[in-house]
């Protein structure tokens, strides 16, 4: 089989590595991939023909022009940006007159009042966003019209505060300049386009009470993945490690991205025996001090927080000498989750 070099360019532009195919008709006359089984492209050589890994296990490669086969569509998946949230709250006087200056709410205080948010951003939904949510009204014939299949706005809880996210469905993965272009795009629609009619609508409560809600502020204001937002160390981390539980000295076990920790079934009353004992696992696990005391501050102060940084905590771990911070003095100097 010739195929032009011209025509290889093509073929691997148009069916990249992973690309999945369903069988339609397959011309081998001794063993053929049977109709209707689904594969997963490995590449095209330089022959032209399709290396494939059958899911039935089969590597019987096609043969484009004689082998009959569909693409199938990617995958959808869901991708979160994560925005933070502020409101204006009116609470009626006596006379059951609303005051001129509002109390201002931030997402902590929001988390209150998720469901009756979440109900309004559902119900600001327009008649042509039912299908693609505010990616109706994105007109760029680009490939982030292509990937991002729809993209609504919806409220959700973390570490006790509400943030403001976009919910968007992707098919494949997103380059970092299509990621980019989008939250440029939904940042737009938070602060002047769906957001800025949405903030506008009052959300009303028990009392008479009126909640007025914003998508987007003109300052501390960001827009980000769940990594970015809630684990912007997490490839530095490791899955789970060993450390003392401040103030008590008892032997746990902390898993990165979890708040909270697991009492270890090896830990004895004698604090010391707890730092060997941690000290030897982490060795064996690869974890280094500095990891460890990251992962102990993510696991009790929020994974977001400078000290979830290793690099933040190797000169905290070299000005400590090896020596355990009591409770009190945890939290005074990291602070506490939520």
């Amino acid at each position: 089989m010739f195929t032009s070099e011209k025509m290889m360019k093509f073929l691997r532009e148009k069916y990249p590595p992973g690309t999945r195919i369903r069988l339609v008709s397959m011309e081998d006359p001794y063993a053929p991939v049977a109709p209707g089984t689904e594969g997963t492209l490995v590449c095209v050589d330089d022959a032209g023909q399709f290396q494939m890994k059958w899911d039935n296990g089969r590597t019987l490669a096609l043969i484009p022009g004689e082998d009959s086969f569909t693409v199938l569509p990617p995958e959808r998946s869901v991708l979160k940006l994560y925005m933070p949230l502020t409101a204006e709250l009116y609470e009626p006087d006596e006379w059951g007159d609303m005051p001129e200056e509002a109390e201002r709410l931030t997402g902590g205080e929001l988390a209150s009042y998720e469901d009756k948010i979440r109900s309004a951003l559902f119900k600001n939904r327009m008649q042509e966003e039912q299908i693609r949510g505010i990616m109706y009204w994105y007109r760029k014939p680009d490939s982030v019209n292509d990937k991002v299949h729809s993209v609504v706005f919806d409220v959700e809880q973390r570490h006790g505060r509400l943030w403001g996210v976009a919910e968007c469905q992707i098919s494949g993965e997103l380059s970092a300049v299509e990621l980019a272009a989008l939250k440029k795009y939904i940042s737009g629609q938070a602060s002047d386009g769906w957001g800025e009619g949405f903030e506008q609508q009052e959300i009303t409560l028990d009392g008479g009470r009126e909640l007025y809600v914003h998508l987007w502020q003109d300052e501390d204001w960001s827009i980000r993945t769940e990594q970015e937002r809630f684990e912007p160390y997490r490839d530095k981390l490791p899955q789970l490690c060993f450390t003392l539980l401040p103030g008590t000295g008892q032997l746990i076990c902390v898993k990165r991205g979890e708040s909270g920790y697991y009492p270890s079934d090896w830990s004895t009353p004698d604090a010391q025996e707890n730092r060997r004992i941690a000290d030897e696992q982490n060795r064996k696990l690869g974890v280094t001090p500095a990891q460890e005391e990251a992962m102990k501050i993510g696991s009790m102060c929020g994974w977001d927080v400078p000290g979830a940084d290793p690099d933040h905590c190797m000169d905290i771990v070299e000005q400590r000498g090896g020596m355990e911070l009591g409770k009190k003095d945890f939290f005074r100097i990291y602070g506490r989750s939520g």
